[in-house]
């Protein structure tokens, strides 16, 4: 059945004929997970850019945060005199966005583009295909949101912010309420735009929130958590407020995540049902396989779940966050954990922060899991108890600069992605940290200026 909001080409030009939409949004992500494209008057999308697509600068794929284009891709680069790339819609994702006035979207593939985020992961959808398996994915994302406007935020250095919550608000409906002018909006613009929501609740730290969508095949949940956040985004700004999808935004606070839930399907069936027993969890040889791998690879991986010298700041013990490889039964200190059962079984990975990139993060949890069901990879033992006090369960990567250089240094890596697309995203993380490394921060100057 076709969720509210998507349409069809037919129904869009009826839409345009009638005048309740004149604009169509192109887009496609970027390295960061932003969505980046260009505003098409409709009718012009329908007589013209709905079968051509169109055009962007290659310098997209090659730039940082700030937008500035960074030396060293062979992709594109000054000398190659950043071209275009050729956006193709995937008219499957078209729909009309509530929030926006007379504005419909469509998700765009990069043509031809092997180091373009949504390419990655179609290669890894086509590798699972071919083993007879469809992904069927949920990802998680929490975030923070200030009493304080975007701009007035970056007049402010993003310093003192005012979170809209004053206590830690768990699952507590009341100080939720407080919030609900907000979340509620949300809830209903997602919904009204071809995203189901499942629901929303307070997190554990001030003004922290999670509104969770329901989970599809892998492709749309990535697709949807793109728009997912832009819709985020874009209805703070409209509603005087602002939000930030930062893995660790203040010391004290806890860590905002992106937990992903994944599980395989198999002629209609969920393939992580089975009669096997990994202690309490009846699961197939594809279940402990996939796990297996997943966990094996996992800090190969780690740029593609934690992208930024941010990110490594959530990983604390007695955090939520975690920060050691192991796997449990419905265990919250554990990277992997494993829920539901029957149809519902599913691996539930912790390791992913709010800012990782979705294609990027699913495209790494596939490619891992499905090695390990080629090679039949045994996971570790089920943990018990509180992973935070294993001392001798191995760590995730600690800072971005580590994770790089296990991320450079696969064979894995190179083999899953391409010899190309590795060394294109081992530059990206590479530029990133250096990027920090040349930055004096306020924490230095605090503890320096006087005291040394």
């Amino acid at each position: 059945m076709k969720e509210q909001g998507l349409v069809t080409l037919r129904e869009l030009r009826e839409r345009v004929a009638g005048g309740s939409v004149d604009t169509v949004m192109l887009a496609f992500t970027d390295h960061y997970g932003r969505l980046m494209g260009k505003r098409f008057d409709a009718q012009f999308f329908l007589d013209e850019a709905a079968a051509q697509g169109t055009h962007a600068c290659t310098y997209l794929l090659t730039t940082d945060a700030e937008m500035e284009p960074v030396p060293g891709y062979e992709f594109a680069n000054w000398e190659l005199g950043y071209g275009d790339f050729h956006l193709v819609p995937d008219l499957k994702t078209l729909r009309v966005l509530s929030w926006l006035d007379k504005t419909a979207f469509v998700h765009c593939d990069v043509e031809g583009v092997d180091v373009a985020p949504r390419s990655i992961l179609r290669k890894q959808i086509d590798r699972c295909a071919s083993m007879g398996f469809d992904a069927t994915a949920a990802s998680e994302l929490e975030y923070y949101v200030f009493k304080t406007g975007y701009r007035e935020a970056m007049k402010q250095g993003y310093r003192e912010l005012e979170p809209l919550g004053w206590y830690l608000e768990d699952y507590n409906l009341l100080q939720g309420t407080r919030e609900e002018f907000y979340t509620a909006a949300v809830r209903r613009h997602l919904r009204n735009s071809g995203i189901v929501v499942e629901n929303s609740k307070g997190e554990w730290g001030l003004g922290q929130h999670e509104v969770n969508v329901r989970y599809g095949p892998i492709l749309d949940m990535a697709d949807n958590h793109a728009l997912f956040k832009q819709c985020l985004k874009e209805i703070a700004e409209q509603v005087g407020v602002s939000v930030t999808f930062m893995a660790k935004y203040k010391s004290g606070q806890a860590g905002s995540s992106c937990h992903i839930h994944l599980s395989l399907r198999q002629l209609g069936k969920n393939a992580f049902t089975g009669d096997g027993k990994l202690g309490p969890v009846e699961g197939s040889d594809v279940f402990r396989w996939f796990l297996g791998g997943w966990i094996a690879h996992a800090p190969e991986f780690m740029v593609f779940y934690a992208p930024t010298v941010n990110s490594y700041k959530r990983y604390e013990d007695l955090s939520w966050a975690p920060t050691r490889l192991a796997w449990s039964h419905d265990n919250r200190t554990a990277g992997f954990r494993v829920v539901g059962h029957g149809e519902s079984l599913r691996i539930e990975c912790r390791i992913p922060g709010a800012d990782a990139n979705p294609y990027l993060a699913f495209a790494a949890a596939l490619a891992s899991g499905l090695d390990g069901i080629a090679k039949q990879t045994e996971p570790p033992a089920l943990f018990e108890g509180d992973v935070y006090a294993a001392r001798n369960l191995p760590r995730v990567p600690y800072t971005l600069e580590h994770a790089v250089d296990l991320f450079e240094g696969s064979q894995f890596v190179k083999d899953s992605l391409g010899e190309k697309v590795a060394a294109h995203y081992a530059h990206f993380y590479r530029s990133e940290h250096r990027a920090f490394d040349r930055v004096v921060t306020d924490w230095e100057r605090q503890r320096y200026f006087e005291k040394i």
